[in-house]
């Protein structure tokens, strides 16, 4: 299963990006770019602690932590992929999906705590699937920290297979996390498998059937 390290064709890839990363609906949701104006919501999104403890930065504190983190990751021109998930009732980012310019193709989502447990979430990350599948993107992968096994049920739900576990330092919070690998080939390569962070953790290793969240 793990025989297969995904190379790039031709060297190094380029920034993932492209400009048909508009506007996504759904039965319930429009998925579009986060704007300026959005700064109150995403601040809303990304400020509480409870939903974002398990993820890669500090939960926000002030308006301008709120503007800098969405130049830094959402303003245009940013790479990668990122996604405002709004009801389509009123058009207010109630949460996000991402997919990473880097060769992992990383997909992140999160949302807002009132609006768990509804398959927003999943709705939201399959909609965007869809889409870099028509964009002929290769395969996305996602993480999940193993005292987060809940986040596992979305990509469970998005088709998305187990491959293994690993342990990294996580920064910027400084600590040592043992993440699980779950990836989704979209060109029909079953055999394909992204090693990379096997291949940079001293700590990695495959869990039993059933363990792994």
């Amino acid at each position: 299963m793990l025989s297969q390290q995904y190379k790039p064709k031709n060297g190094a890839e380029a920034p993932f990006f492209h400009p048909d990363a508009r506007e996504i609906e759904t039965g319930r949701l429009l998925l579009r770019p986060f704007s300026e104006g959005d700064l109150g919501a995403l601040f809303e999104i990304f400020s509480d602690e409870e939903v974002n403890r398990f993820l890669p930065w500090f939960p926000l504190k002030t308006a301008e932590e709120a503007r800098v983190f969405y130049n830094e990751r959402f303003a245009p021109g940013a790479e990668g992929l990122g996604y405002a998930v709004c009801l389509k009732a009123d058009n207010v980012p109630i949460g996000y999906v991402t997919v990473s310019a880097s060769a992992s193709r990383d997909l992140g989502y999160g949302l807002r705590r009132e609006f768990q447990r509804r398959g927003i979430a999943t709705e939201a990350a399959a909609a965007v699937i869809g889409r870099l599948r028509r964009l002929g993107v290769p395969y996305v992968t996602a993480t999940h920290d193993v005292n987060n096994p809940r986040s596992v049920a979305v990509m469970r739900r998005l088709g998305m297979k187990y491959l293994y576990s690993y342990e990294e330092f996580w920064q910027p919070k400084g600590f040592p996390v043992v993440f699980r690998l779950y990836q989704l080939n979209l060109d029909g390569d079953k055999d394909r498998a992204y090693m990379e962070y096997w291949d940079n953790s001293a700590v990695h290793f495959i869990e039993s059937p059933g363990a792994e969240g």
